[in-house]
């Protein structure tokens, strides 16, 4: 790393596998006071996307994968209430 480089403290976030609870928990951290059922996919989609450190391919996104991340996110949106 180059001098005054700040390195991410982030993770290489994915649509699935074990950074699925950490890509939740951006989501969370970035939108608290947004419930998650409120979200369409589409949105839900470009907020996934567009987190810092995300790190898989965006064209492997589809309903399921979507839904599972949306009703993960609720549950935390629900403990943090």
């Amino acid at each position: 790393m180059a001098e005054g480089e700040v390195r991410s403290r982030r993770w290489p976030v994915k649509l699935c596998g074990p950074t699925r609870k950490k890509l939740v928990f951006s989501l969370q951290e970035k939108y608290p006071d947004l419930d998650p059922l409120t979200v369409r996919f589409t949105d839900l989609h470009k907020y996934v996307t567009e987190l810092e450190g995300f790190a898989d391919d965006p064209t492997k996104s589809n309903e399921p994968k979507l839904e599972a991340i949306q009703m993960a996110w609720h549950e935390e949106y629900k403990d943090a209430q």
